[in-house]
């Protein structure tokens, strides 16, 4: 039997190239594909195996001229950074939480330098952030973050271009609320250290010649040590929450 070839047309060929672009800006940004422990090999094969799926349902670009292609790659690649970024947005609400409990737990001085991720953080800034990505392939929540960025493409096809007034719009009210759900997750353990905190001002105005350091810090780590031990419970309820809401800022910032 002689070799089998495969052909495509040039035009379904161009859809390809320009529907990887999208899918390779948005893994170089979105969680969990952004982790450095991912290859960049992975994420071109991703990129393209995803491309050569959803490329059948897409329309070919109406100008068949080489500046129009080109100016099409450059508008999917920032399609592409656009959506990644709002996902990146709402999943920096578990770090974001994870570092205000270091700060407010005394842990903030112990920071370290990942290896994997290549990136530094404290304790619990690490520790939410890796638990956030393992959660994320455990609950199947990375498929509906790829399900999500795959109706983008019925929304807004590969010749389209986005309103720049409405991504920022978006993105603005995207950090305001990653900072809303960091403050949210991280609220119970920070409300609890600070009343410690509190008490222990207190009790150094009363007995002066106790040392509150020397006894803020056990008693602080202790606190929050035990107070972990709950919060991790209820993490997969926040896990599955964000994803959803990565979702709706995905397809929020599609016209």
């Amino acid at each position: 039997m002689g070799p089998i070839a495969l052909t495509m047309p040039l035009a379904q060929v161009e859809t390809v190239m320009l529907a990887s672009v999208r899918f390779a800006a948005f893994f170089v940004l979105a969680p969990p594909f952004a982790h450095k422990a991912i290859p960049g090999q992975v994420k071109v094969a991703l990129s393209l195996g995803l491309a050569l799926a959803v490329a059948p349902r897409l329309e070919p670009l109406a100008d068949e001229r080489t500046a129009a292609f080109l100016a099409a790659l450059v508008a999917q690649a920032l399609v592409g950074a656009a959506l990644g970024f709002g996902v990146m947005l709402v999943f920096s609400a578990l770090q974001s939480a994870g570092g205000l409990i270091d700060i407010f737990g005394g842990f903030q001085v112990s920071s370290g330098y990942d290896p994997l991720g290549m990136t530094s953080g404290a304790v619990f800034q690490r520790f939410y952030q890796l638990l956030a990505l393992v959660l994320l392939f455990v609950t199947d929540g990375y498929l509906v973050v790829v399900s999500g960025l795959v109706r983008t493409f019925d929304a807004l096809p590969v010749d389209a271009i986005l309103d720049p007034a409405a991504v920022a719009e978006n993105l603005a009210g995207g950090l305001g609320q990653m900072f809303l759900a960091a403050l949210q997750i991280a609220g119970p353990m920070v409300v609890v250290l600070f009343l410690a905190d509190v008490g222990l001002g207190l009790l150094t105005r009363v007995a002066p010649a106790l040392n509150a350091f020397a006894l803020g810090f056990p008693l602080k780590v202790l606190l929050t040590l035990l107070m972990s031990g709950f919060a991790v419970v209820g993490l997969p309820h926040v896990v599955e929450g964000l994803t959803d809401r990565s979702v709706v800022e995905m397809l929020g910032v599609l016209p």
